[in-house]
């Protein structure tokens, strides 16, 4: 399954990044932590097989990013007449998504070279070029990789989310360079945001398909409703409108919500779910960017210091390098290798998986983010260039898988449907 995992862009102010937005732009609220933590862990048991709806994790990452991406950027455009400078934002974005990505990237390949089978081989060298791109999700339609058939013999096939995710950070700051100027900044931004989410719910259910699900499930044009109700939710009309609200309201509806949409969670059934691409996804996004709302409204209630308890908190932090991290961990200790199957091997894979994201954020986000002042600018362009043309070259010494006799490939055992 896609996700979301997806990065918080609330980051943390530090002498040696120059470069973020500057404090007063800043509003951390801990709460939408543990919130991403929920995500991740949907996520994670969709995955190992123990929780049906837990793919709708990946549409809580959306909205939660939409909301974050789209408030800093307003944020910023107040407080510096309208103007948002692009090339810091995309700076910060690049720092906090590429090292990790690529390191992930790298590792996956050589654990797939030395341990894995030769179709994970021949599919992690086929996708990974689309993934440095992020261009992940296109290249899985184009090609026809039906998500809910194939994902388990593509190491990268979680990755489209992410691709949705980056072509959002390109996109969305370039409309609000062009709308949010001015009086009436505001209402602009959000009624942009309101009509695209409207247009991606009509393609969606225009074009779907019971055949094969994957077009409107991994596009960016039929997902970006999720990104924009998200961005909706941080506009001011959207926060006026909440802060008349009283805080114990808002908690009361931030339990409503959380209680309806994990009522949704456990019901739905994969691609399955009655509805699910006739608006089912979209009253989901929009109950979450409800939810985002409240808690941010209101994050001190029942529901904000449930999902502001210090476990889901410290699992949102690492959120991001969890979701690239868990699905080749997933691949590559099969019942087969580990010897075990059911709950003991999703213990085992939950550990792994969690160890792998710690050790990203320490020795590779963290340092890159808040203490490498080598990062920024011209330099940090630099390195950013050197480390991808590593990793371009890193995908030419390593061999195609020999196919043929002696290959298996698990593809050729899923029967043709035509």
């Amino acid at each position: 399954m896609p996700l979301p995992a997806m990065p918080s862009p609330a980051h943390r102010r530090t002498r040696a990044d120059p470069s973020p937005a500057p404090s007063s732009l800043r509003r951390h609220v801990a709460p939408l932590d543990g919130l991403r933590g929920v995500a991740v862990l949907g996520v994670l048991f969709f995955h190992a097989g123990h929780f049906d709806g837990g793919f709708l994790g990946v549409d809580l990452f959306f909205v939660l990013s939409g909301f974050l991406i789209t408030g800093l950027l307003l944020r910023e455009a107040r407080v510096r007449d309208g103007r948002i400078d692009l090339v810091a934002f995309w700076g910060r974005r690049a720092r906090r998504l590429l090292p990790a990505l690529a390191v992930m990237l790298a590792g996956t390949l050589l654990l797939v070279w030395a341990l894995g089978p030769p179709y994970l081989l021949r599919h992690a060298l086929d996708d990974g070029p689309w993934v440095a791109a992020n261009l992940a999700n296109w290249h899985f339609v184009a090609d026809r990789v039906g998500y809910w058939d194939s994902a388990g013999t593509r190491p990268f096939s979680h990755l489209w989310s992410i691709a949705v995710e980056e072509q959002f950070y390109v996109v969305w700051p370039l409309v609000l360079c062009l709308v949010a100027r001015g009086r009436g900044a505001g209402s602009r931004v959000a009624a942009v945001a309101g009509a695209g989410a409207a247009v991606s719910l009509v393609l969606m259910v225009a074009l779907t398909t019971p055949a094969d699900t994957t077009r409107v499930y991994e596009g960016t044009d039929t997902r970006a409703f999720s990104l924009l109700l998200g961005a909706l939710a941080a506009t001011s009309p959207v926060t006026r409108l909440t802060a008349r609200v009283s805080e114990r309201a808002a908690g009361r509806w931030s339990l409503v919500l959380g209680a309806g949409i994990g009522a949704y969670w456990v019901a739905a059934d994969g691609q399955n779910s009655p509805s699910l691409f006739h608006g089912g996804l979209f009253l989901h996004a929009l109950a979450a960017a409800l939810l985002v709302a409240c808690l941010a409204r209101a994050p001190r209630t029942p529901a904000g210091r449930f999902l502001g308890a210090a476990p889901l908190r410290r699992l949102g932090t690492v959120s991001y390098s969890l979701y690239l991290w868990h699905w080749p961990v997933y691949l590559l200790l099969s019942e087969e290798r580990l010897g075990l199957e059911g709950p003991p091997r999703t213990l085992v894979l939950l550990a792994v998986s969690v160890t792998l994201a710690w050790l990203s954020k320490v020795l590779v986000e963290d340092p890159v983010r808040f203490r490498g002042g080598w990062a920024k600018g011209r330099t940090g362009t630099i390195v950013l260039v050197a480390a991808f043309a590593a990793l371009a070259a890193l995908w030419t010494v390593v061999p195609q898988p020999r196919t043929g006799e002696g290959s298996v490939d698990v593809t050729r055992l899923v029967p043709d449907d035509g």
